[in-house]
């Protein structure tokens, strides 16, 4: 068996790179929500359905991974994922009767024990770099805090990152190089997948409230923070919005506010209420997203988009937004919220990406957990 090699040194000094979104991918990983969770409170019931909406469009298109505590959770998974439309071709024979498994259907299981299901935060960053002619890529094991240890215990899914390279190291999965661990002074550098964005050539794109907010890497300056996603996600210029939209417990994640579409191009959500207390946070991170410059200091194209209105459940609410969209191979899925600007929405962002299909999915049921389809999934790059 072979064993899991730890890298020395940055990706960036190897030569890895976090690819753009929209880049082929060979996989998508999530991690199934279980309803002794904390995500979904009075409502997971539902909840798996809507994720098997996103699943049933994924699958088709490329590898499905999906972590679970073990058999039973496995058997569930599989009963939910069909029972919401997912087919059953997509599914191999149970894991646990497989003694070496085949890893040639689209839908994978995996035994691996997660506090809670959002795999895009607790997940492993997959960097890649072509070398002799051949792709390879790596893991970046980021130390992961449950946002500012705001939902703890989160043991297990800090593990995650290694776990995942532990088995792709004991499948020896071609191109598989080993993982890194950044850290600072001796203590992992925490860092969370929804808190970047890049479009491919060399910018990543943050935010200041969660990136320079003391429950993340109190001990760390904003230059060191920049110093670390340049050197573990391979890039090389960094630009900064400032605050996330109301209800989002990350700090703001990059994810609910400004995303790439293409290496010039910047869609930016703006809510045109003037009483909704995102009015003011968007409007701001608008005329700042309006200033930045690319790598090779060009201004972005900037794209608006608008904001699916006020949602709330049990008087809370809700960080809905349509910039949780996923890309995978040939598709944008777009969570949609049954307003009025769903159509809209998915009609903008179709306009700027047409060699891919916009698909819109209902995510009312699942955005009661605080996150949407970007913030549940994470994808490997091919």
């Amino acid at each position: 068996m072979a064993s899991l090699k730890t890298l020395s040194g940055t990706p960036r000094q190897h030569g890895f790179t976090f690819p753009a979104e929209w880049s082929k991918q060979r996989a998508t990983w999530f991690s199934w929500p279980r309803p002794e969770g904390i995500s979904f409170p009075a409502k997971y019931e539902t909840v798996p359905a809507n994720i098997a909406l996103f699943i049933r469009e994924i699958a088709p298109r490329q590898t499905v991974h999906i972590n679970v505590p073990n058999e039973n959770y496995e058997r569930i998974a599989r009963e939910q994922l069909i029972a919401g439309g997912v087919p059953k071709r997509f599914f191999g024979p149970l894991t646990a009767l497989e003694e070496t498994p085949s890893r040639t259907s689209r839908i994978q299981f995996h035994y691996m024990k997660t506090n809670e299901s959002w795999c895009r935060d607790h997940g492993p960053a997959f960097v890649t770099r072509t070398r002799k002619g051949k792709k390879e890529f790596a893991i970046v094991d980021w130390g992961f805090n449950a946002w500012g240890g705001k939902y703890p215990p989160f043991d297990s899914d800090d593990a995650v990152p290694t776990r995942i390279a532990e088995e792709l190291a004991a499948a020896r999965t071609p191109g598989f190089a080993g993982v890194f661990y950044p850290k600072h002074n001796g203590l992992p550098v925490i860092m969370e997948g929804g808190a970047i964005e890049v479009n491919g050539k060399g910018t990543l794109l943050t935010t200041e409230s969660c990136l320079l907010n003391k429950n993340r890497n109190p001990n760390l300056s904003k230059s060191q923070i920049e110093k670390y996603l340049k050197d573990y996600y391979g890039q090389s210029h960094i630009c900064w919005l400032g605050d996330g939209i109301v209800g989002d417990d990350t700090d703001g994640h990059i994810d609910d506010l400004a995303r790439f579409l293409d290496p010039r191009t910047i869609v930016v959500a703006l809510e045109t209420d003037r009483k909704d207390a995102n009015f003011k946070i968007l409007r701001e991170n608008y005329k700042r997203a309006q200033e930045l410059r690319d790598q090779d200091g060009r201004p972005f194209n900037i794209v608006e988009i608008p904001m699916p209105g006020r949602l709330e459940h049990l008087g809370q609410r809700l960080p809905a937004t349509y910039l949780n969209f996923l890309f995978i191979n040939g598709a944008v899925l777009v969570p949609t919220f049954r307003h009025k600007n769903d159509r809209l929405a998915l009609a903008i962002l179709q306009k700027h990406l047409p060699r891919h299909k916009v698909v819109g999915v209902d995510s009312v049921e699942l955005i009661w957990g605080l996150g949407s389809i970007h913030c549940l999934s994470q994808q490997q790059p091919a």
